[in-house]
């Protein structure tokens, strides 16, 4: 295994959602082996609860730890994480925890993803009517952890407008900026 893509979910934001699926299949086509970390068991009623949302972060730090605990991080040479929402603090509080060199994209990150991202190694998308995370704590923490930021005017927290040609569009240009990190390790 000498490139490894893992995959991390949001809480209802599985792996063959858009950002993630097309993600994944990008990675791939770069010549990633992919492990997807699926996560469950999450309680109800998580947006706008903290207690529940730290709750939920902590189960799935746990179930990550556990899925991933075989993995001979060291026969890597290239780690990318791809990762969507809670995936994004999950990802970034993973790979501080193990020490590891990890590229990452942050689909959708919430504010507590900067809290373990590691300054210049990622991306980031983040929607401008995204009710999970502020246009201004997305962008002081993209600024502060020197990671390019990518704003979808009008987007959610799923990148979509409603439009469904929009949402195309966009999608097509997420996936622009995806493949150029991941071909190349810069947006």
């Amino acid at each position: 295994m000498s490139k490894l893509a893992v995959i991390f979910p949001g809480i209802g934001y599985h792996t063959d959602k858009p950002l993630l699926y097309f993600g994944k299949k990008l990675a791939r086509t770069y010549g990633y082996e992919i492990l997807e970390v699926p996560y469950t068991h999450f309680k109800k009623g998580i947006k706008g609860n903290s207690e529940k949302m730290r709750e939920a972060f902590f189960s799935a730090l746990e179930q990550t730890q556990e899925i991933l605990s075989d993995v001979r991080w060291e026969e890597a040479e290239d780690i990318l994480f791809i990762s969507k929402s809670i995936g994004t603090v999950v990802a970034a509080a993973f790979a501080k925890k193990k020490g590891l060199k990890v590229r990452h994209i942050y689909y959708t990150p919430l504010a507590e993803t900067f809290d373990a991202a590691q300054s210049g190694n990622g991306i980031a998308f983040h929607g401008t009517a995204d009710p999970w995370a502020s246009d201004r704590d997305i962008e002081d923490g993209c600024r502060q952890k020197e990671i390019p930021l990518t704003v979808i005017a009008d987007a959610n927290h799923s990148l979509e407008t409603g439009d469904v040609r929009t949402d195309l569009e966009n999608l097509l240009q997420v996936m622009d900026v995806t493949e150029k990190w991941i071909a190349g390790g810069c947006a």
